[in-house]
Protein backbone atom coordinates (compact mmCIF):
# COMPACT_ATOMS: atom_id res chain seq x y z
CA UNK A 1 0.00 0.00 0.00
CA UNK A 2 1.09 3.51 -0.80
CA UNK A 3 -0.13 6.61 1.00
CA UNK A 4 -0.13 10.12 -0.39
CA UNK A 5 -1.62 13.49 0.46
CA UNK A 6 -2.95 15.66 -2.34
CA UNK A 7 -3.50 19.40 -2.04
CA UNK A 8 -7.00 20.08 -3.37
CA UNK A 9 -8.16 23.55 -4.31
CA UNK A 10 -11.79 24.59 -3.92
CA UNK A 11 -13.04 22.23 -1.19
CA UNK A 12 -14.95 24.12 1.47
CA UNK A 13 -17.68 21.93 2.99
CA UNK A 14 -18.93 18.46 3.86
CA UNK A 15 -20.42 18.08 0.36
CA UNK A 16 -16.98 18.77 -1.13
CA UNK A 17 -15.45 16.14 1.16
CA UNK A 18 -18.05 13.56 0.17
CA UNK A 19 -17.71 14.28 -3.56
CA UNK A 20 -13.92 13.88 -3.54
CA UNK A 21 -13.99 10.74 -1.40
CA UNK A 22 -16.74 9.20 -3.56
CA UNK A 23 -14.83 9.71 -6.81
CA UNK A 24 -11.61 8.37 -5.34
CA UNK A 25 -13.49 5.38 -3.93
CA UNK A 26 -14.62 4.43 -7.43
CA UNK A 27 -11.05 3.74 -8.50
CA UNK A 28 -9.96 0.11 -8.28
CA UNK A 29 -7.06 -0.09 -5.87
CA UNK A 30 -8.04 2.84 -3.64
CA UNK A 31 -8.41 1.38 -0.16
CA UNK A 32 -9.17 4.57 1.77
CA UNK A 33 -9.47 8.33 1.30
CA UNK A 34 -10.02 11.10 3.82
CA UNK A 35 -10.61 14.63 2.57
CA UNK A 36 -10.19 17.61 4.91
CA UNK A 37 -11.86 20.74 3.50
CA UNK A 38 -10.37 22.96 6.20
CA UNK A 39 -6.82 21.96 5.27
CA UNK A 40 -7.60 21.59 1.58
CA UNK A 41 -6.10 18.11 1.45
CA UNK A 42 -7.08 14.52 0.83
CA UNK A 43 -5.12 11.57 2.16
CA UNK A 44 -5.30 8.48 -0.03
CA UNK A 45 -4.15 4.91 0.59
CA UNK A 46 -3.94 2.87 -2.60
CA UNK A 47 -2.27 0.01 -4.44
CA UNK A 48 0.29 1.32 -6.96
CA UNK A 49 -0.20 -1.78 -9.11
CA UNK A 50 -3.85 -0.86 -9.72
CA UNK A 51 -4.00 2.94 -9.69
CA UNK A 52 -1.59 5.76 -10.54
CA UNK A 53 -1.11 9.27 -9.20
CA UNK A 54 -2.54 10.45 -12.53
CA UNK A 55 -5.70 8.41 -11.85
CA UNK A 56 -6.02 10.00 -8.40
CA UNK A 57 -5.74 13.50 -9.89
CA UNK A 58 -8.34 12.60 -12.50
CA UNK A 59 -10.81 11.43 -9.87
CA UNK A 60 -10.43 14.68 -7.89
CA UNK A 61 -10.96 16.67 -11.10
CA UNK A 62 -14.00 14.53 -11.95
CA UNK A 63 -15.45 15.61 -8.58
CA UNK A 64 -15.04 19.22 -9.71
CA UNK A 65 -11.86 20.25 -7.90
CA UNK A 66 -8.24 20.94 -8.82
CA UNK A 67 -5.15 19.21 -7.46
CA UNK A 68 -2.43 21.78 -6.77
CA UNK A 69 1.02 21.04 -8.18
Amino acid sequence: MTETTLKVEGMSCAHCKAAVEEELGRLPGVEHSNADPQKGTVEVRYEEEKVTAHDLRGAVEEAGYTVAA
